[in-house]
C-alpha cells in the first residue's frame, strides 16, 4: 500500500525526508518575549522524527537587554537550547537532533506527538533586530 506524505509549501521531499523551513524576521514577527510559531508551511506531521538540520542566521540578532532565543518543535529546548543573544550571529548553526560521531541516536532525533511547528522562544529582553531560518529534516510517519 502506497505511503501519502503530506505536501508542505516551500518544503522538498527528498527520498521519504521533508525538508521543512521556517523564517523569523524581526521586521515581520517583532521581538516581544514570547513564543513565535515561523513554520513556512503545513506544520511536521504527529509521528515525525527530526533528525537533523541547521540554523542559517542572515541578520544578526540584537537585544536592549540580556535576550535568550531558543527553538523547538516538541518540547522546550528540543532543536536549539535557549541561548544569548550575542551569539546569534550570522552564518549557519547546528542543531540538537544530530548524527553523534557519524551515527544518528534515539537520544538525538525528536518525535513530535501532535502535529507541530517549528517555534521560537524569547526570553529574558525583547529582541530588536534578526533575521534567520530554520531547516530541519523530518522523516514523516509511514501511516
Amino acid at each position: 500500500m502506497p505511503v501519502s506524505i503530506p505536501t508542505l509549501a516551500q518544503d522538498q521531499l527528498l527520498r521519504g525526508v521533508l525538508c521543512v523551513q521556517g523564517k523569523y524576521d524581526f521586521a515581520v514577527d517583532g521581538g516581544a518575549q514570547s513564543t513565535i510559531a515561523i513554520t513556512s508551511g503545513l506544520p511536521i506531521p504527529s509521528g515525525s522524527v527530526v533528525i537533523g538540520g541547521y540554523v542559517d542566521i542572515t541578520t544578526q540578532l540584537t537585544s536592549g537587554g540580556a535576550a535568550t532565543i531558543a527553538c523547538q518543535v516538541n518540547a522546550a529546548n528540543d532543536i536549539l537550547t535557549a541561548v544569548a543573544v550575542a551569539s546569534w550571529t550570522t552564518g549557519r548553526k547546528n542543531v540538537l537532533p544530530a548524527p553523534t560521531t557519524g551515527a544518528l541516536t534515539a537520544s538525538t532525533a525528536v518525535k513530535t506527538t501532535a502535529d507541530r511547528n517549528i517555534s521560537i522562544v524569547i526570553a529574558a529582553a525583547d529582541l530588536t533586530a534578526g533575521v534567520f531560518n530554520v531547516v530541519l529534516y523530518v522523516i514523516p510517519p509511514l501511516a
